[in-house]
């Protein structure tokens, strides 16, 4: 499920995915969706976008019985204070 939680946030959401599942071990998942882009490109010749394919929203439950939940949590960050050139020895 660690897996997962990172494949989701690296390629659909681009934003911290924390695995709550308390899940453990490997699994075999299929998952069926469209990705969508944050700003959508439009096409003058598609039909109605919402027929597009079917959310990673929608997908997780539907397929999986998981759902992506908004939340606050503490995440580790680096924070670079200053930076120098490397002087000649």
């Amino acid at each position: 499920m660690d897996e997962l939680a990172r494949f989701i946030m690296l390629n659909v959401v681009e934003r911290p995915v924390i695995n709550r599942t308390g899940l453990s071990g490997h699994f075999s998942i299929e998952l069926d969706y469209t990705r969508t882009l944050s700003t959508p490109l439009v096409d003058r010749g598609a039909a109605d976008p919402s027929a597009a394919g079917t959310s990673i929203f929608t997908a997780l439950p539907e397929q999986l019985g998981l759902k992506l939940e908004s939340t606050k949590a503490p995440l580790d960050v680096v924070v670079i204070d200053a930076i120098d050139r490397p002087t000649a020895n």
